[in-house]
Parts: structure tokens; C-alpha cells; sequence
């Protein structure tokens, strides 16, 4: 039987006691930064820096967590006079905007009333 010839390359990287690298939170952070705005698949980014796809997820998921809410949307109550004016003979109209939202009123006054609302 042979001799066996190891070699032990030390690259300065902290383990822990599994043999498993111990990434410093800050570099987390930077990792998780790049892959967001990298615009690859969580995959394909893991295999090219060379990290093991489920501890990217982990830290893209804490980072999510850990991200402040988003403010909640706010509503504003508004009220619009009921009766049509007798210059407004339409009695059903309805109007789509071009972000795709449709307005619906029983005159062009109160549509036009409701789409300022809408835009201020």
C-alpha cells in the first residue's frame, strides 16, 4: 500500500467545529445586496459566487424579514354630489385610465371629479 501525501492550505477563513465556513454578518449583507440587484436566479448567482444555495435563500429570507413594512396604503374618504347636473346627460359612464384603473360614475362631472381625486 502507498503512502498518502496530504497538504493543508490555510485561506484564512474562520470554520466552525462542522467544518463549515463562518461568513461575518456584513459580508452576508453584501452578498444578499449583489443578488438583488444582480437580476439572476438565486441558483445561478449561489453557483457563480460559489455558495451553497440553500444558505443564500437563508439569507435572502432573514434579510427579508428583517427589512422594514412598507407603509400601508392609505385611502381618503370622498364624497361627490349624488344628482347628475342637468348639463350632464349621461347617465352611466365609465372611463379607463392608463395605468389600467377604471373609473365608473353616473355623470362626466363626477368621473372627471373622481379622476382628479384619484391623480392629487
Amino acid at each position: 500500500m502507498g503512502a498518502i501525501t496530504a497538504e493543508v492550505v490555510e485561506t484564512g477563513e474562520k470554520r466552525d467545529r462542522r467544518g463549515r465556513r463562518v461568513t461575518p454578518p456584513e459580508q452576508r449583507v453584501r452578498t444578499v445586496q449583489a443578488f438583488q440587484s444582480s437580476g439572476m436566479t438565486m441558483a445561478a448567482f449561489a453557483r457563480r459566487e460559489g455558495i451553497n444555495y440553500t444558505t443564500l435563500s437563508g439569507w435572502v429570507m432573514r434579510s427579508l424579514r428583517a427589512a422594514p413594512a412598507k407603509a400601508a396604503i392609505k385611502f381618503a374618504e370622498m364624497r361627490l354630489p349624488l344628482a347628475g347636473s342637468a348639463a350632464d346627460p349621461c347617465d352611466h359612464l365609465e372611463v379607463r385610465l392608463p395605468d389600467g384603473t377604471l373609473v365608473r360614475g353616473r355623470g362626466a362631472v363626477e368621473v372627471a371629479a373622481l379622476v382628479k381625486a384619484l391623480r392629487a
